[in-house]
C-alpha cells in the first residue's frame, strides 16, 4: 500500500525537481556554449590563426571549468531527484529525462568535434614542422659560419695616453 505524500512533501519534490531541471538546463547550454567554440575553433585551426587558437582554447578552458563546478552541484542533485521521482508528476519527470537524453547527445557531439580539432591541430603542427624543416634546407647561409663568429686575435689591454 503506497503512503500518501503529504502537501509539503509534494512541494518539496517539485521544488528539487524544478531546481535539478534549471541545473540540467544550465548544463545544456554550456555543452551547447561548448561546441560553437569548438566549430569555431576548427575554422581557426584550418585558416592557421594561432591568436584566435589561443582564445578559443582560453574560452574552452573557462566552460570547462564552469562545466565541473555545476556537475558538482548536479551529481548530488540527481541523487535527491532518483529518491524523490516516485511521488512527482509524470509530465516532469519526462522533461528531465528529456533533458538528460539532449546532454547525453550533445557531449557525444562535443567529443566528436574535439576529436576532430585535436587531429585538425596535430596535421597543422606536422605541417609547420615540415616547413621549419625546409627553411633549413633553403638557408643560403646554411653551413657558412658569419664573420662576426669568426675567432681573431684581440687585444685584452687598453692603454690611453694622455
Amino acid at each position: 500500500m503506497a503512503k500518501e505524500l503529504t502537501q509539503e512533501e509534494l512541494s518539496e519534490r517539485v521544488a528539487i525537481l524544478k531546481r535539478f531541471r534549471s541545473l540540467l538546463e544550465q548544463q545544456r547550454n554550456k555543452f551547447q556554449e561548448y561546441l560553437m567554440v569548438l566549430e569555431n575553433q576548427e575554422g581557426k585551426i584550418e585558416i592557421e590563426d594561432g591568436d584566435a587558437i589561443v582564445a578559443h582554447a582560453e574560452l574552452e578552458n573557462q566552460i570547462v571549468k564552469n562545466l565541473a563546478s555545476l556537475q558538482k552541484v548536479i551529481v548530488p542533485m540527481q541523487g535527491m531527484y532518483k529518491a524523490i521521482s516516485s511521488g512527482v508528476p509524470v509530465a516532469e519527470n519526462s522533461t528531465v529525462e528529456s533533458l538528460q537524453l539532449d546532454l547525453a547527445n550533445l557531449q557525444k557531439k562535443v567529443l566528436a568535434q574535439n576529436e576532430r580539432n585535436r587531429i585538425l591541430l596535430q596535421s597543422q603542427m606536422v605541417k609547420i614542422k615540415n616547413q621549419i624543416g625546409n627553411l633549413n634546407l633553403h638557408n643560403p647561409y646554411r653551413g657558412h659560419s658569419s664573420v662576426y663568429a669568426e675567432k681573431a686575435a684581440v687585444g685584452s689591454v687598453i692603454e690611453f695616453n694622455a
